[in-house]
């Protein structure tokens, strides 16, 4: 009886196989949905036309707009990562002890609502906000000061909603920075100013630059900011979108808008791919070699400012006394000092809608008298509780289809031998690179074709396509750290790739996996642009139903909310953190 076989698949056929669901869902839900918004801008009366971008590059206004977006965009990029970077440079010198703590407030910053966030700056900032009373208490001023809905206030509230990204994103490249090599500096007479802008610095450059484009790209698809604390003059390109579909229905200009906005993005998208690389995104040293050759004007004039930038840093560390026997990963006490300010900045707002949740009426500061009638209206309304068990469903949902279409492709990246690789990665990102703004509304005219609006379903996919690439990133942190000869071990030991990878390679990475996880978890859980289109009237995400309230009113029930979802990010980033001990 003759036996068949079953000729073992090629390593291309696999490579395809991984990369396959990844690759169709973008294309059917993102590049799709994209060039119909495209489509639609040129369109008039079904024929091609130009009139929508005539229209859009003809109106002052629509312009004054789009440079007020950029303006917006540029100045909170620039705040961000200046401040960010020696929280960022802090993190990366300290102990593993130490950065924990310090990154423990980070995370908890990063993963709070940008709703919450928002709200916090409303309660700051306002008539009886806290800030009034404090300089009222001390003499400052006789009566309250409009602090809010203009341009400083959308800036401070986009900054400090964006200063955990930039953290984050230059700290993924700082932590690769070999320290001997500034060691190495001071022991041929550098002194520590020097040794750190003119060695240093230009290594963590790829990661300040890659820190500025993901604050950038998150700036100019703001609309929570800009319509929560600026008034009509601080109107965002964004909010002219939304004005567009949601109240006037025009479909071709609001697509000739999201053309323009999304070719700024790929413009500058395209700009640093051709300055550092794409692999810096996800936390590797700058992929471009530096070309042969006479120095140009550029590159002298950067050494010079840098040299200048060492001598003043060493001129200004003269003025304090040095610190004998310091222990190792002992950080300056300024920059120490300036970090834990910085912190404070960014967690007190939060932490002060906790008591105004307790407060009988009103959100003025202090809070007056003490009740829970807050909190009995969120658990005893159907709406609330219906919205929160929709963002359970659909964030959940989300995470782990996220999870099973980015981890072959991690895998794929860190471990597979392929052309193409880099390409593989800006598709990857696609996502990331691309405001929300432009995704929500393609996907909001292709779901009303095919009946996926206001249905879990299409909440699912939408979120799914902006959390893939944060798995994909996540995964393969964590399979850079991995021991590949673990594998060959086991497979030495005659096990087959498939034993090894359920045994071996999956329990050793579990922890990272499902930080992962809970990272396109939260992802979906505090996304708000594609449920504003999607999620339909009649049910609504927990984000979406707290824009509404905010929209109409203030009141300490969204106090009671926006404490309920802090308390719920801080458990979160508790268990990644233990899962991350666990897994060490």
């Amino acid at each position: 009886m003759a036996t068949t076989s079953r000729r073992p698949m090629s390593q291309r056929n696999k490579q395809i196989l991984m990369a396959a669901p990844m690759v169709l869902l973008l294309v059917t839900f993102l590049i799709y949905p994209s060039a119909q918004l495209f489509l639609l801008s040129v369109q008039k009366g079904g024929g091609f036309s130009l009139d929508n971008y005539q229209r859009l590059l003809s109106t002052p206004v629509y312009l004054t707009v789009m440079m007020l977006t950029l303006k917006i965009s540029i100045v909170t990029t620039i705040f961000a990562v200046i401040a960010g970077y020696p929280v960022a440079y802090l993190i990366s010198v300290l102990p593993k002890a130490r950065k924990g703590r310090i990154l423990f407030w980070i995370l908890l910053s990063f993963w709070t609502s940008f709703l919450v966030r928002a709200f916090a700056w409303i309660i700051l900032l306002g008539r009886n906000g806290v800030v009034n009373k404090l300089m009222q208490a001390v003499g400052v001023t006789d009566s309250s000061v409009a602090l809010m809905y203009n341009f400083p206030a959308v800036v401070i509230g986009m900054v400090h909603a964006l200063l955990p990204l930039a953290v984050l994103t230059m700290l993924s490249v700082m932590e690769n920075i070999d320290r001997n090599l500034t060691r190495a500096a001071w022991t041929l007479g550098a002194k520590p100013g020097m040794a750190f802008w003119k060695v240093y610095f230009p290594l963590s450059f790829p990661g300040v630059t890659s820190g500025a484009l993901m604050v950038f790209v998150s700036a100019i698809g703001f609309f929570i900011f800009p319509a929560l604390l600026g008034g009509r003059r601080e109107t965002m390109i964004t909010q002219i979108i939304i004005e567009q579909i949601i109240q006037t229905m025009n479909w071709g200009f609001a697509s000739a808008v999201a053309v323009l906005l999304l070719i700024v993005v790929l413009a500058v998208f395209v700009v640093y791919d051709r300055a550092v690389g794409l692999s810096t995104m996800a936390g590797e040293s700058s992929a471009k070699k530096p070309r042969h050759g006479r120095k140009g004007i550029v590159s002298r004039l950067g050494d010079a400012i840098l040299t200048g930038l060492g001598h003043a840093s060493d001129a200004v560390i003269g003025l304090f006394p040095r610190r004998r026997h310091a222990p190792e990963g002992a950080a300056p006490r300024p920059l120490m000092g300036f970090v834990v300010v910085l912190l404070a900045v960014m967690t007190l707002p939060v932490l002060l809608m906790i008591p105004l949740s307790f407060a009988e009426s009103g959100l003025n500061w202090p809070p007056q008298g003490f009740t829970l009638k807050w909190y009995e209206q969120i658990f005893s309304s159907p709406i609330w509780t219906g919205a929160l068990t929709r963002s359970l469903v659909v964030g959940l949902s989300t995470a782990v289809l996220a999870l099973a279409i980015g981890t072959p492709v991690a895998f794929l990246m860190v471990r597979g031998r392929m052309p193409g690789k880099t390409a593989l990665l800006a598709f990857t990102l696609l996502p990331v690179v691309m405001p929300n703004m432009i995704l929500s509304v393609g996907l909001f005219y292709l779901y009303a074709k095919i009946g996926l609006v206001g249905t879990n379903i299409g909440l699912i996919i939408g979120h799914t396509v902006i959390a893939v690439p944060y798995v994909v990133l996540t995964v393969m942190s964590v399979l850079r750290n991995y021991d590949v000869r673990l594998d060959l071990a086991a497979q030495s030991l005659g096990a087959t790739p498939w034993v090894t990878l359920r045994l071996v390679t999956l329990p050793i990475i579990g922890a990272g996996m499902i930080s992962a996880f809970l990272f396109a978890f939260t992802i979906s859980f505090d996304e708000l642009t594609i449920a504003l289109f999607t999620s339909g009237g009649m049910s609504n995400t927990l984000p979406k139903q707290l824009w509404d309230e905010v929209s109409l009113s203030i009141s300490p029930l969204l106090a009671a909310v926006s404490t309920c979802l802090f308390l719920f990010v801080t458990v979160l980033i508790i268990a990644v953190g233990l899962l991350n001990r666990r897994q060490k």
